[in-house]
C-alpha cells in the first residue's frame, strides 16, 4: 500500500529534520530490511533506521509515517531510553499517536512453518520448532492433549 519511494522521501525528511540538528548532517540513515514480525528498527550502533520491507507493502501512508515517528523517537530517546518515560515524552512531542510496539499483522504467509493442533488452530514459525509446543488458544499451560503439529509449506 506504501510506495518504496514514498517512504524513502518521509523517512529522510524525519530524519533531516529531526536528527541532523542533534546529531549531524548525514549521522543517521535509512533502509528497508527483511523483517517479518516487526514494523521498524532504530539501530544505535550504525545509526540506521529500518522498517520492513515485507510490512510496509500493507500498510497504508498513515501507519509507515507512525512507524517512522517512533523509530525516530528511539534514535533521539537513546539506546537505555527503552519505551520509558523518556521515549514516551519524546515520541508525543513529535507527533506519534500510536502505542508503543507494533501489534498488527505479521507477514504469515512468509513463515516456512506451519502447524494445527486438534482443535484446527493455525500457528506460523518463521524458525523450524525445535521441541513440542501445544496451543495456547486451548490451553494456558503445555497439554500433549493440544499439542501442535508442524509442516513445513
Amino acid at each position: 500500500m506504501a510506495e518504496p519511494q514514498r517512504v524513502r522521501v518521509w523517512a529522510d525528511a524525519l530524519i533531516r529534520l529531526h536528527l541532523d540538528p542533534v546529531f549531524g548532517a548525514g549521522v543517521w540513515s535509512f533502509g528497508f530490511d527483511h523483517a517479518k514480525r516487526r514494523a521498524g528498527l532504530c539501530n544505535y550502533t550504525d545509526r540506521r533506521i529500518t522498517v520492513s520491507r515485507h510490512l510496509s507493502a500493507r500498510f497504508d501512508d498513515d501507519e509507515i509515517h507512525q512507524i517512522l515517528l517512533h523509530e525516530v523517537a528511539h534514535a533521539l530517546a537513546g539506546a537505555d531510553a527503552g519505551h520509558g518515560p523518556k521515549w514516551k515524552r519524546i515520541a508525543e512531542d513529535l507527533g506519534y499517536a500510536g502505542g508503543v510496539t507494533h501489534d498488527g499483522e505479521i507477514a504469515s504467509e512468509l513463515a516456512p512453518w506451519v502447524g494445527r493442533c486438534p482443535a484446527g488452530h493455525e500457528h506460523v514459525r518463521f524458525r523450524r520448532p525445535t521441541r513440542a509446543s501445544s496451543c495456547g488458544k486451548c490451553s494456558r499451560a503445555y497439554s500433549p492433549a493440544h499439542l501442535i503439529e508442524w509442516r513445513r509449506r
